[in-house]
This record gives C-alpha cells, sequence and structure tokens, in this order.
C-alpha cells in the first residue's frame, strides 16, 4: 500500500493500515476517547502556562494530500512552549479532518461525543531535532494542538483556507497562500485542555506525539463544512474511483483507539 494509497475506504482505511504500517497497532496511537472521568488534574501544567507566537507571513502552500487540505508553513520565528513540554516546538503544518455530515467527524470524542471536524496544528521538537522529520521518529518529538470545531457561525480564519480549495480540488493540486493566515486566530479563547502521549492518526502513525487537545469548541459553519467535502481523492485526469464516496474527501478520520495504561492530564476547565 503506497502512501497514496491509503485512505478511508472499507478498502484501504484505517482498519487496514497496520498491514503496511505496524506501528498502527500499537499501544500508543491516537485518536483516542477523552473519559472525562479518567482526566487528572496536574497543578505542573498550570504552573507552566502553554505560549505560542505564530508568524501569518510563514503560511506558504496548501496541498490537496489526497487525504485532505494541509497548509504549509516556514517554521522560522514560530514557538510553542509551556504546559506538557520540555523545550521550544515549531510549527510545520496544519491540517483537518472531517466527517460527512456534522454530527462526525473530529478524531478525538469527548466522553463518545463526536463533532463535525476537528483541526491539528503540528509542531516539531527543535531544541533537540534538526527538522520534523527527524523529530517524527522519537518519542517527543512532535506535539499537536487539537481543536475540535462545531457548527455554528462562519469562522473568518477558516474562510481564507477555504477560499484556497477550489484550486486544490484533486490529489496532488498545490497553490500558494498569498493572504496571511494566523494560526492562533483559528485557537480558542479558553486556554483549558486535555494531554496524553500518542501518534499521528495517520500513516505511519508514528508514537511520537504529545497531543493538546483544548477543551473549548471553536465554530465552523456548514457551508464551510461543504467546502472541506468537496475535496477529491484522486489526481485530476484519473478515472474516479468506484468506491462508496465517489472519489470524495467526505469522511478522512480515524476512529478512537484505547487509551489504555496511558495517563490523561488535564489543565484548567471551559
Amino acid at each position: 500500500m503506497s502512501a497514496a494509497e491509503w485512505g478511508y475506504t472499507k478498502r484501504n482505511g484505517p482498519f487496514t493500515w497496520a498491514k503496511n504500517y505496524p506501528t498502527a497497532a500499537g499501544i500508543r496511537q491516537s485518536p483516542v476517547d477523552i473519559d472525562t472521568a479518567l482526566a487528572t488534574s496536574d497543578s505542573s501544567l498550570e504552573s507552566k502556562p502553554l505560549r505560542w507566537k505564530y508568524v501569518p507571513q510563514n503560511t506558504r502552500t496548501i496541498v490537496n494530500s489526497g487525504h485532505g487540505w494541509r497548509v504549509d508553513v516556514d517554521s522560522e520565528g514560530s514557538e510553542l512552549v509551556g504546559g506538557p513540554l520540555e523545550g521550544t516546538y515549531k510549527l510545520q503544518q496544519f491540517h483537518c479532518h472531517w466527517g460527512s455530515s456534522s454530527d462526525k467527524g473530529s478524531e478525538h470524542t469527548v466522553d463518545g461525543q463526536s463533532y463535525a471536524a476537528e483541526l491539528h496544528l503540528v509542531h516539531w521538537n527543535s531544541s533537540k531535532y534538526a527538522d520534523c522529520g527527524e523529530a517524527a521518529d522519537y518519542p517527543d518529538g512532535l506535539t499537536v494542538l487539537g481543536v475540535l470545531l462545531k457548527v455554528g457561525a462562519k469562522n473568518p480564519e477558516l474562510q481564507k483556507v477555504i477560499d484556497l480549495i477550489p484550486s486544490i480540488s484533486h490529489r496532488g493540486e498545490k497553490t500558494e497562500v498569498k493572504e496571511a493566515i494566523d494560526p492562533a486566530k483559528m485557537l480558542p479563547k479558553t486556554l483549558s485542555y486535555w494531554t496524553y502521549l500518542g501518534s499521528l492518526t495517520v500513516p505511519p502513525c508514528n508514537e511520537s506525539v504529545t497531543w493538546i487537545l483544548f477543551k473549548e469548541p471553536v465554530e465552523v459553519s456548514e457551508e464551510q463544512l461543504a467546502a472541506f467535502r468537496s475535496l477529491r481523492c484522486y489526481k485530476r485526469g484519473e478515472e474516479c474511483p468506484c468506491d462508496e464516496v465517489d472519489g470524495l474527501l467526505i469522511s478522512n478520520y480515524r476512529p478512537t483507539l484505547p487509551l489504555g495504561t496511558r495517563e490523561l492530564r488535564e489543565c484548567g476547565s471551559v
């Protein structure tokens, strides 16, 4: 199964990934259901507040990876520190996961509840590693800020991404980001979060991610979610795959996996 072949259909979806990506069957996999009754309050998180700095002008390109849209960023000048993190992490890219309808689509769930989508800001440990590729091979290499998206008002910052979607309708297409996008404006106002040790939620599913999932969801409109669902998972000029989703990227989320013996910590309340 090549990088282009894994996906979210019955033929190549999450339940098949471990055949070609053995780490996907590991015990530190993501996403998980956030069982709030299991979360332990940790005063050490309160004493080291999360802090970030992003450079909106450093959002470079947006690409249709065949698995969703992804905005690639020049890491220079970005910084994420504090909370459960040791050292400084730099932003590499951000992307989103969503469902075929707005009652599902988030990768993490909260006490079994799904949200319409989930935004991921992917960072790498620049204090210890040379780049994101190297960092992905180590347990403390990556951290992802996860933002749950619920249906509501139009999201102005996310609209800058959506305006570019018509130019990346098919897999492999990419375009330059000309209007600066500020990742900080996509984060919730309340900075309470859950954190646990997990993995990338797409192949090769490296177990190298410190997850920081914000408790407060952010609003996105139905029209914006519909734009996400218009993306195609095949290249322009290729025959549309005859699968259950007709080649559309309408459900690009991985189902939850067991937390197991991992510790789920929380900081603050909404």
